[in-house]
């Protein structure tokens, strides 16, 4: 069972070398970390080049998001798992305690992140209802590689969200075995990108994202309620687009 660790940088600074010693301090059989650049013109690079063990991807990208898709393109471990360029595995014995849960039948593992963000530790298991109104840590998120084949990659249309975008259709995806596990996985930085930069593209169409993947799995009660909720925002706003969007929701239900 090979595990593949993504991290994404653009310039991240010294804080890089902690990252990639949080993973070293890892024990685990069978892993590799791949750093995704998107053309850093710091002192990333030479950093990188001092550990044989990883692996540098990438000649530019188009944001964090267009690097994760990068990482999964050329991962080989049949697990794959994004770690940001300024967070660390929250103990030396994550994936220690993580491995046998991977060598399980799950297609998703998860557990929590702590942060000064959230006040501490953030924030259990995820169902339907809690995913509309929150979103899952990617730092606390390990994928079987097929997840992506089965759901798709990150849709770079959402600048800081596509990862909440992506974490609703695993999880209103009946056919996607998941399991939470009670333990941090990771500390997460408060000022990574999608911490300080808003994405009103995803906060607009997050209900209609939502109806979309959640089709199949919502009662038809709450189906219709927050269907009617999406039709009246759009109504509001004199956004005729999201309103003839919204009716087609009805026309495919």
């Amino acid at each position: 069972m090979r595990l593949s660790i993504i991290t994404p940088t653009l310039n991240p600074g010294p804080q890089l070398a902690r990252t990639i010693q949080s993973v070293l301090d890892q024990d685990f059989g069978d892993m590799e970390h791949l750093i995704v650049d998107g053309g850093s013109t710091d002192d990333t690079l030479e950093l990188v080049r001092e550990y044989d063990h990883l692996r540098l991807v990438g000649d530019g990208d188009e944001g964090i998001f267009d690097a994760m898709n990068k990482g999964i393109a050329a991962a080989t471990g049949e697990w794959v798992y994004f770690l940001g360029a300024d967070d660390t595995f929250a103990d030396d014995s994550v994936l220690r305690d993580l491995a046998p849960f991977l060598a399980s039948d799950y297609d998703v593992v998860y557990g929590d992140v702590q942060s000064t963000r959230f006040d501490g530790r953030y924030d259990g298991p995820f169902d339907a209802t809690k995913i509309r109104k929150r979103n899952i840590g990617h730092q606390a998120i390990f994928f079987q590689r097929k997840v992506f084949d089965l759901v798709g990659l990150f849709d770079q249309t959402y600048r800081s969200h596509a990862d909440w975008d992506h974490n609703m259709r695993w999880v209103l995806n009946r056919n996607i075995r998941r399991k939470y596990v009670d333990r941090v996985i990771a500390d997460y930085a408060d000022h990574g990108f999608s911490s300080i930069n808003p994405d009103p593209l995803f906060r607009r169409d997050r209900l209609y994202r939502y109806l979309t993947y959640g089709r199949g799995e919502l009662s038809t009660w709450m189906y219709l309620a927050l269907w009617g909720r999406e039709l009246a925002g759009a109504i509001r706003r004199l956004d005729w687009p999201r309103f003839r969007r919204a009716l087609g929701l009805a026309l495919q239900s």
